[in-house]
């Protein structure tokens, strides 16, 4: 279903595009974009809150926050901010209560190499929070499984990129 809402929304789109970490790539998965959409992110969050097993979720600005409110707002389960870079203000990079020894799982828009949650991960447990499980809406499936794997976090996709470009066709 949610395969199928993100093609039928023009969330799938051809061109060139270079990804975060500099990877370049002929299309673009933009979550960000659809889940503008209150219907299409109503029903995100409702998947989303499913695969929730901790008391606390957290992910990463930008794409992250939308989900994580929605997320919280239709689970219950509060959440937590990581900012990239914050240098202002109080400079503080996480947003919301941790305890230690909270568990955590992480929220993410698409997932490609992993490296953006790897970096939530890291700052999470620094701060004392345990964290073994991510939940992405789409998996690019571009080593990022792998890479979390070999760091102590499952990634749990709703969807595979596979299965979207099937469902284009």
């Amino acid at each position: 279903m949610l395969s199928k809402m993100l093609v039928d929304n023009h969330a799938i789109k051809s061109g060139n595009f270079i990804l975060p970490y500099g990877n370049k790539t002929n299309y673009f998965v933009d979550v960000k974009e659809v889940s503008t959409n209150p219907v299409f992110l109503k029903q995100i969050a409702k998947e989303l809150s499913k695969e929730i097993k901790a008391r606390k979720i957290a992910g990463v600005e930008l794409g992250a926050v939308p989900l994580l409110v929605a997320t919280s707002l239709s689970s219950g389960v509060p959440y937590v901010i990581v900012r990239k870079k914050y240098e202002h203000g109080t400079k503080e990079r996480l947003i919301g209560n941790i305890n230690k020894g909270e568990e955590i799982d992480i929220i993410e828009d698409v997932v490609s190499t992993g490296n953006s949650i790897l970096m939530a991960v890291n700052l999470l447990r620094d701060r004392g929070a345990v964290v073994s499980r991510a939940i992405t809406v789409v998996d690019r499936e571009e080593g990022g499984t792998e890479m979390l794997s070999d760091n102590g976090v499952a990634l749990v996709s709703l969807i595979r990129v596979s299965d979207v470009m099937n469902d284009k066709k």
